[in-house]
């Protein structure tokens, strides 16, 4: 009897490709479109995104003639995703919605609704692999491995998943490209073969961010603060790097964000909230006239001001190192869990598509401590760090600082 496959169908032509070479590789496949979102009020105006994809996801199961429903995953999503997400902006945090979407809905609310239908996997359509070994103990490991095209690579999203979880996915379009599966797709004459990519958040749609948070977060005036690159603190932090007594002293000043007043700079300009914006943020500012363009290095909710300085090189932007806290760092290979006091070298992302870095973990009582050998920009509490072997995703953490 063939194993049964619940495919997360989204409308896409990726998820469609994948419930095809499903059907190819023998497995009972039933379509499952996941609605996550339906409140008008804060998509692109006139604009019903999911219900269209909806109907697109229906269209591929008739082709490929395979069972399909819908199941309404609004609440969950809410609860799990959404008010998490106004509460770390909040907070002056930036929360990935994608990463925890996959963790929290797709490979868990979704997963269950899955089992129940009797299905062994699920599947869905991430650039991203997977594989398995057996230990000395004679228990399968899962590897999660990164798609093999490095331009669209999804693995990133995918760095807070079990082993339970990896245990029953399935990635069928991991050794393809893009191209090559718009071609399948082509081939199989889906409706989906040349539908544009989804640049909205996870399963909503084309959702406006600040728009989005301002159904919560409401606008307050604050000012915008520009601080000059050659500020004392900076040299300061250096000096103090220097001198640094231990090993634990220097971990501390290296992955700890720089720690601005109102008086450090001149004001530039006026904005409707802290909460608004990211580390890194170069456009939405409204500020003009300086010789290079200026970015936000930092913001304060509490007092309602960005900090901001000119050029990507600006010595408030880039930093050495972050670090997570003990609750906040995951383990995928659980085997390869560090000990307090052991450290580490890995390749490592703070961002979706951004190259691997060289990077030394040091496991320390308080958590867990990266320093890359390359000064990284834009390092944001509550954006996720990976850190990798080749093209293994070992484990992922929040940045805290």
């Amino acid at each position: 009897m063939a194993k049964r496959v619940v495919v997360g169908l989204s409308g896409g032509v990726d998820s469609s490709v994948a419930a095809h070479l499903l059907i190819e590789q023998g497995y009972d496949v039933i379509g499952l479109f996941m609605i996550n979102w339906h409140d008008g009020s804060v998509t692109i105006q006139n604009e019903c995104p999911w219900i269209d994809d909806s109907n697109d996801a229906l269209l591929v199961a008739n082709k490929l003639n395979i069972p399909f429903q819908s199941v309404d995953l609004s609440e969950q999503y809410k609860e799990r995703i959404v008010d998490y997400m106004f509460s770390e902006y909040e907070k002056g945090r930036t929360p990935n919605p994608d990463v925890l979407c996959n963790r929290e809905v797709k490979f868990d609310v979704f997963m269950d609704i899955a089992m129940n239908l009797g299905a062994d996997y699920v599947a869905m359509g991430h650039y991203c692999r997977k594989d398995s070994f057996i230990d000395e103990n004679g228990k399968e490991v899962f590897r999660l491995l990164a798609g093999v095209d490095g331009n669209k690579d999804q693995s990133y999203f995918l760095s807070q998943l079990s082993q339970e979880q990896l245990s029953k996915a399935l990635f069928p379009i991991g050794e393809l490209t893009k191209p090559q599966v718009r071609e399948i797709a082509a081939e199989q004459d889906l409706i989906t073969a040349n539908k544009k990519d989804s640049q909205g958040l996870c399963f909503i749609g084309k959702v406006k961010l600040p728009d989005f948070l301002k159904q919560q977060l409401l606008p307050k005036t604050g000012n915008i603060v520009e601080i000059a690159a050659d500020h004392q603190m900076y040299k300061e932090r250096e000096d103090a790097l220097n001198q640094a007594n231990s090993e634990k002293e220097k971990l501390a000043l290296e992955t700890s964000p720089y720690q601005y007043k109102p008086t450090y700079g001149k004001k530039v300009g006026e904005h409707q909230g802290a909460h608004y914006y990211t580390i890194g943020q170069r456009k939405g500012l409204g500020v003009g006239g300086t010789p290079l363009p200026l970015f936000v290095i930092a913001t304060d909710t509490e007092t309602n001001t960005i900090y901001t300085g000119q050029g990507d090189q600006h010595p408030g932007l880039n930093r050495q190192g972050l670090k997570v806290e003990n609750n906040e760092i995951h383990w995928v290979r659980k085997d390869l869990k560090m000990e307090v006091g052991e450290s580490r070298e890995y390749m490592a992302r703070i961002r979706y598509r951004q190259p691997l870095e060289k990077v030394t973990l040091y496991m320390e009582e308080d958590g867990l401590y990266c320093v890359f050998d390359d000064k990284q920009s834009g390092i944001s509490a509550g954006q996720f760090v990976t850190w990798y072997t080749d093209d293994e995703l070992i484990g992922s953490g929040v940045i805290n600082r």
